[in-house]
């Protein structure tokens, strides 16, 4: 049984809680498996149902996501358990149709939640999926474009129905030896399992189907029913074309310190890191005497400058480059701006500071001393 003695022993893989195994697929979009591990924990720690996850604060809510990125994620989580709680009475549909309408689910998380929670024959298709289809039926069509990947859900959905309650083993064809039974480490039951189909299927992908020039062909249970191993291509699979590169941004950022307490503000409830908290920054790379410049025209003298070491961040269409500066001020102390003095232990606790800003921030919560 290979998924159930190769599978890693995941703690979203031990339930089939339906707000459970929404959370971690959320998280692990974009997102690396270990990183999600403890973040997944903690979370679920503090918001342990659909009911906390509606009523906690955005604030509160944010911080528990902060160095996960992409925020409209958490966002549109607290929306669609408002909508759980209230509409459906904290029922989670098992339709993959329903799941979709929520705010946030698209077709892949639908079908993650529906077959590993509910076992509906649904299809689950993310980039490790994809991959292993497109080897297995040797597609040679860009797997970027959304009908080849609305193609692939279709054939792997209608695989699921046909296998649906077919005895493991039995049907032949596109099939991961041993992904009947209910998941890895525990004894199956001898019946196929959609569940353990799309857990076996990302497994699959993540460790032996795996991205590059060099799959693990010669450690693939299903190699002798791959198109692409038959043939001979499998390394030149998948095929994958970018239509557009990231639009690259140079931005100047100030850790603005008043003794120990930090500068920072809010950014505007729409777009980018929508209502994050963030160091106070601006477009374009400025010298030394610039970035004082611009602090003396926000109220407040600098007394000290230092530059930072540069960083960069990448957003799915978007690259920032920053350039930084550590800036002591003295007085006097304006009221009317939008800037907000935090105390490290604040940033490590209350302030949700985006990711894109964390080789400023690790500066802040691991540092505490002012420059000299």
């Amino acid at each position: 049984m290979w998924y159930n003695a190769a599978g890693r022993l995941l703690p979203w893989r031990q339930t089939r809680d339906p707000y459970a195994i929404w959370v971690s697929e959320i998280m692990l979009q974009q997102t690396r498996v270990e990183t999600v591990k403890d973040y997944y924990i903690r979370f679920l720690r503090e918001l342990p149902d659909v009911y906390a996850l509606a009523e906690c604060p955005d604030e509160r809510l944010l911080k528990l996501w902060e160095g996960l990125g992409y925020y409209s994620r958490v966002r549109n989580m607290k929306k669609a358990a408002v909508l759980i709680t209230g509409e459906m009475q904290g029922q989670f549909p098992g339709d993959p149709a329903a799941l979709r309408k929520l705010p946030g689910i698209g077709s892949y998380t639908a079908g993650a939640i529906a077959s590993i929670a509910f076992q509906v024959p649904a299809a689950a298709v993310d980039g490790n999926v994809l991959r292993v289809f497109a080897r297995m039926t040797a597609l040679r069509e860009n797997i970027l474009l959304p009908a080849v990947k609305r193609r692939a859900e279709e054939e792997l959905t209608a695989l699921l129905s046909d296998l649906k309650h077919e005895e493991a083993g039995e049907s032949g064809g596109l099939r991961i030896d041993g992904a009947g039974g209910s998941g890895n480490g525990r004894e199956t039951d001898g019946y196929f399992e959609p569940g353990a189909f799309t857990q076996a299927m990302i497994e699959l992908g993540a460790l032996v189907c795996a991205p590059g020039p060099e799959p693990k062909c010669a450690d693939c249970p299903v190699s002798g029913y791959c198109e692409a191993f038959r043939q001979g291509i499998a390394a030149e699979l998948p095929v994958r074309i970018k239509n557009t590169a990231r639009r690259v941004e140079q931005r100047t950022v100030f850790l603005v310190r008043d003794g120990d307490a930090v500068a920072v503000t809010r950014r505007p409830e729409r777009g980018l890191l929508a209502g994050m908290y963030e160091f106070p920054n601006v477009t374009g790379c400025l010298s030394a005497e610039e970035a004082a410049s611009y602090v003396a025209r926000m109220g407040y003298e600098a007394l000290r400058v230092r530059p930072l070491p540069r960083a960069r961040h990448l957003f799915s269409h978007v690259e920032w480059q920053l350039a930084g500066y550590e800036i002591q001020i003295g007085q006097p102390h304006r009221t009317d701006t939008a800037w907000i003095f935090a105390e490290p232990d604040d940033i490590r606790s209350r302030y949700a500071i985006p990711s894109a800003f964390s080789a400023y921030t690790e500066r802040i919560v691991n540092c505490d001393q002012i420059i000299s």
